[in-house]
């Protein structure tokens, strides 16, 4: 059940305010809450409850503004709370009508926050508000007012193709989950533990024999193998082949449970699928003594996690979802896609064009672009709606390349840097580089509000640098009249 909040806030000088103190009006938060066009969001949020009876739910801004917090400064749920408990601003900016020594909401009821604000209306939520903060909203406006002329050519049915502006940026990234990083033998080893678990259960809800399991023997062959520091190859499949031993043994004492009509618990179905998906993976590796396999399961709670091959120094295989930002010429970034499987970047180029064609209404200039998009087609592709997609030709290099060309491919790698840029600052300050949920909804959520909140904040600086710029001129006015004046 949703309903809106009629008790709207008159004003921030009328935030009561404990002991008499005074609200600052150039505070970031209460700058940052005037910027962002709650009502707008809230027409589409209170659709998501189809109900009239129950409980009432948070408000939208409430919800947001609270995500909005925890990405900024990466607190945790219980810390998140506290300090919104403890600073009126922050309740300021949440929605609350008046200061509260109480806390608005539970530490729990950040999931479900997360679960209903998906990741899908936050870069809904990121176009609009990049759609209303353009600079020349009000141009297109304008001009989209101005009616066709035909100039008494007779081709007004045709229109031409509008002129290529501005620049797209484009490249993929993985946002690491946080996880203990996969071994085979660990999997299998924690498999083990979980079905046996499942067993005793069985064997007190239902009366079952207790089978021979050997726990104690198959916990110091996996002890042994992990204290120590070096492995050899034969060494390993021999500890392989001993786990794989013990989790195929477990699975036929649940599959004897099962087929004589003993249900389990309902939230262990998806662990015993998910189990019984490793270890066909696992003896399929064993078998045919490979490393790779389709849709290879790398952490058991979290079964939608694949690895992702990124081919980097620091870390040559990531654990989390794969997604592609592109940059416009302002600076602000867009998911174009985004997914938990691997795959080819290369083949969001052409979406990624189409979609800033049906936002401006013409195609970019340039494309910048590492390797891996220049593809033949997308090669022919940009030829066809004349963009230059940066990067050299195909073929050997030539001999002839002029001054005029290098200094072309230059400019294009040094503003390419632009969304290594913000990759890193999604990473390093919203986020993105240690993703703490644990559920599949919520995990793509985290990563939309790094964009999105790393797209607030620059929204914001830009918005304080225009501010001072124009109070440095009327300053400088300020000194300069009065000397003319004389």
């Amino acid at each position: 059940m949703y309903k809106s909040d009629n008790k709207l806030q008159s004003s921030f000088l009328d935030f009561n305010q404990p002991m008499g103190l005074h609200m600052n009006p150039e505070n970031r938060w209460i700058k940052m809450a005037d910027m962002i066009p709650w009502d707008v969001f809230e027409k589409k949020y209170k659709h998501l409850f189809k109900s009239k009876t129950g409980n009432v739910a948070k408000p939208l801004r409430m919800a947001l503004g609270a995500l909005i917090i925890q990405t900024r400064f990466q607190y945790s749920d219980r810390e998140l709370v506290q300090q919104i408990t403890e600073n009126p601003y922050l309740q300021y900016f949440i929605g609350l009508p008046g200061y509260q020594e109480t806390p608005p909401f539970d530490a729990s009821t950040l999931v479900l926050f997360r679960k209903r604000i998906n990741a899908r209306m936050l870069m809904e939520a990121n176009e609009y508000l990049l759609e209303e903060n353009k600079p020349d909203k009000k141009e297109d406006d304008n001009d989209d007012q101005t009616p066709p002329s035909d100039n008494g050519t007779g081709d007004s049915d045709q229109p031409e193709e509008p002129e290529n502006k501005g620049t797209l940026t484009i490249d993929a990234t993985c946002a690491p989950v946080y996880i203990r990083y996969p071994q085979d033998i660990s999997l299998l080893n924690e498999a083990r533990e979980k079905l046996e678990e499942m067993i005793l259960w069985f064997h007190k809800t239902y009366g079952v024999d207790l089978s021979r399991r050997d726990c104690k023997a198959a916990r110091r062959n996996y002890l042994s193998f992990a204290k120590s520091k070096k492995h050899s190859a034969k060494q390993i499949r021999k500890v392989l082949k001993k786990q794989l031993s013990y989790v195929r043994r477990d699975i036929g004492y649940l599959e004897n449970f099962l087929s004589a009509g003993y249900a389990p618990k309902q939230k262990d179905i998806a662990t015993i699928l998910t189990i019984f998906k490793l270890y066909e993976q696992q003896q399929y590796m064993y078998d045919n003594k490979v490393h790779k396999v389709e849709n290879r399961i790398v952490s058991i709670s979290q079964p939608w996690i694949r690895p992702i091959v990124r081919g980097k120094v620091k870390a040559p295989v990531e654990f989390g979802a794969k997604l592609d930002l592109s940059i416009d010429a302002e600076g602000y970034a867009r998911i174009e896609n985004i997914s938990f499987d691997a795959y080819n970047e290369s083949t969001c180029l052409q979406d990624a064009v189409n979609a800033y064609y049906e936002r401006t209404g013409y195609y970019p200039k340039r494309v910048l672009a590492d390797q891996i998009y220049r593809t033949r087609d997308n090669r022919a592709f940009c030829q066809k709606h004349g963009i230059r997609l940066s990067g050299p030709k195909l073929g050997r290099p030539s001999k002839t390349t002029t001054k005029t060309e290098k200094k072309i491919e230059y400019q294009d790698n040094t503003d390419r840097i632009e969304v290594e840029r913000r990759f890193s600052l999604t990473k390093r300050c919203y986020g993105m580089d240690k993703i703490m949920s644990k559920l599949e909804e919520t995990q793509l959520t985290s990563i939309a509000l790094s964009v999105f909140v790393a797209n607030i904040v620059r929204m914001q600086q830009r918005i304080l640098s225009a501010l001072f710029y124009l109070l440095g001129i009327l300053k400088f006015m300020e000194g300069w009249l009065p000397a003319y004046a004389g």
